[in-house]
C-alpha cells in the first residue's frame, strides 16, 4: 500500500540500514529531492552502498564518501571526481547484465511522472524497471516537471513511499563537435544506408554523426540513450522508424540523455518509448533489427581491433557499458554494421589513439571487432586475419604515427 508523505517527513535513518544497497537513476533520472535528503541524513544511517550510474548531481561528491560507498558502471560526469580520489568502485559488467548484477536491492529511489494513464518511469526505464520487484523498499519522487513517457510503466502497488515535488529535471550538457568529429561523421554517413536503425553512444561524436545524416531517409532508433538531436531529426522526418523490422514507427531507448528539447518532445509522445535493458540490449531483439548500425566510442584501439573504453592516463573515465552488447547485436543483424569511432590522436596530437598495445583493459575483444573509424578513414576488420588487420589499422592512424606503428608490428 502506497503511503504519501512530505519531503520533510522522509526519514532515511529509519529506512536505510548500515550495509544496505541504495540505487537510483542516472543523468536526468536522478530523484534529486530524495538523494539530497539521503545525503543530508547519511551520518545518522551508518555506512551504506550507493549505485549511482552517470551522475550530474552533487550527491556523488567525495565529501559524502566517508559514509557512503559509491559504486557505478562508469567514471563519467560527476563520477570522475570520485574516481580521482579512489572513492569509486566500478562494476565492470556488460550493460545488458547490470540489473541482474544489482538485484536484489534494498532501497530503490525513483523519479516518476504521473499522467492520466498512471505513473511512468519518466526519463529512464533501463536498469530501474527490472529492479522494482526485487527492491525491499521503493521510494518514488513524483516530479510535476518530469516528462511522462511511454514504454514501461510503474504499478502504484509497487511504490511504498511517495513524495511529490515540482522542480526542473537535470539536463545533460550539450557537447560541441569540431572538425575532427565532423570528418569522422562523414565517413560513418557514407556507410549508413537509408532505412537503417541506429544505436549511438554519448558525447560530441554521436551528435556529429546525427548531423551528418540529415540527407538520409527513413532512419530508425534503437539505442540505450536518446538525446536532443534525435528529437530534431524526428521532427524533420529523417528519423521516422518506418522501415524497422520491429517497433515500426517508434524510437526505442532506455534513458533520455539530453535536456529540455528531448524531454519536451518525448512527453506523452507514443513515437518515443523507453524500455528496460532486458529489451534495449537483448541480443535476440537486436538481431531481429535489419540494418542495425551501432556507433560507439573508444579511448584507444590496438592494431588488431581490441578496444579500451574504460581507462585513460590511469584514471577510470569510461565504461564497459553496452558497446559489446550492441557490437554483437550488429554482427548478428542482417546488413548490420558494428562501428567503433574515435579521433586518431589525443593530447593535442601528441599521443596516438591507435596503439600497438592498450594502456588499459580490453573492454571489447578483437573477436567482436567490426569497423574502426577515425578522421583518416574506415578500417573494416571483419573477416581479416591479424596481419591484414594491422595493415588496415595503420592506414587510419595519424600520419605522424604510422611508421612507428608499422615498425613495431613488423610490417
Amino acid at each position: 500500500m502506497t503511503e504519501q508523505i512530505s519531503l520533510d517527513a522522509l526519514d532515511f535513518c529509519a529506512l536505510v540500514h548500515p550495509g544496505d544497497r541504495v540505487v537510483w537513476g542516472q543523468g536526468g533520472a536522478e530523484p534529486t529531492a530524495l538523494t539530497e535528503r539521503l545525503m543530508a541524513q547519511r551520518e545518522g544511517i551508518g555506512r551504506f552502498n550507493a549505485f549511482v550510474g552517470m551522475s550530474l548531481a552533487d550527491s556523488v561528491s567525495p565529501a559524502n564518501a566517508a559514509q557512503v560507498r559509491f559504486q557505478s558502471y562508469c567514471g563519467a560526469a560527476r563520477n570522475r571526481a570520485l574516481a580521482r580520489e579512489q572513492r569509486l568502485d566500478i562494476l565492470p559488467c556488460h550493460y545488458s547484465q547490470l540489473a541482474t548484477v544489482l538485484a536484489p536491492v534494498d532501497v530503490l529511489l525513483l523519479q516518476v511522472a504521473e499522467g492520466p494513464q498512471g505513473f511512468s518511469f519518466s526519463v529512464a526505464a533501463e536498469y530501474l524497471a527490472p529492479l522494482v520487484r526485487s527492491a525491499r523498499l521503493v521510494v518514488a519522487e513524483v516530479n510535476a516537471q518530469a516528462p511522462w513517457t511511454h514504454g514501461e510503466y510503474l504499478d502504484p502497488r509497487d511504490i511504498d513511499l511517495l513524495v511529490r515535488t515540482d522542480r526542473p529535471v537535470l539536463e545533460v550538457p550539450g557537447a560541441q563537435s569540431g572538425e575532427v568529429e565532423q570528418t569522422i561523421a562523414r565517413h560513418i554517413a557514407g556507410l549508413v544506408e537509408d532505412g537503417a536503425t541506429l544505436q549511438l553512444g554519448l558525447g560530441s561524436l554521436p551528435e556529429a554523426v546525427l548531423d551528418g545524416l540529415r540527407s538520409h531517409r527513413d532512419l530508425g532508433i534503437h539505442s540505450g540513450a536518446i538525446g536532443d538531436k534525435v528529437a530534431d531529426l524526428m521532427e524533420q522526418g529523417i528519423i521516422n522508424n518506418a522501415r524497422k523490422t520491429r517497433d515500426v514507427g517508434v524510437s526505442i531507448g532506455g534513458v533520455l540523455f539530453g535536456g529540455e528539447r528531448i524531454y519536451r518532445y518525448a512527453h506523452d509522445n507514443p513515437r518515443v518509448q523507453l524500455r528496460s535493458t532486458a529489451y534495449t540490449h537483448s541480443l535476440d531483439v537486436l538481431r531481429s533489427l535489419d540494418r542495425l548500425v551501432t556507433i560507439n566510442s573508444a579511448i584507444e584501439v590496438d592494431l588488431t581491433g581490441q578496444v579500451n573504453a574504460e581507462i585513460a592516463g590511469g584514471l577510470y573515465v569510461g565504461a564497459v557499458g553496452g558497446a559489446m552488447d550492441f557490437q554483437r547485436g550488429a554482427h548478428a543483424s542482417r546488413g548490420g554494421l558494428p562501428i567503433i569511432a574515435l579521433p586518431a590522436t589525443a593530447l593535442g596530437g601528441r599521443q596516438s589513439r591507435v596503439v600497438g598495445c592498450l594502456s588499459g583493459p580490453v573492454s571489447t575483444p578483437r573477436a567482436d571487432a567490426g569497423f574502426i573509424v577515425t578522421e583518416y578513414g574506415v578500417a573494416d576488420l571483419r573477416h581479416c586475419d591479424l596481419r591484414e588487420r594491422v595493415r588496415r589499422m595503420v592506414e587510419i592512424a595519424h600520419p605522424d604515427f604510422r611508421e612507428s606503428l608499422a615498425l613495431a608490428a613488423g610490417l
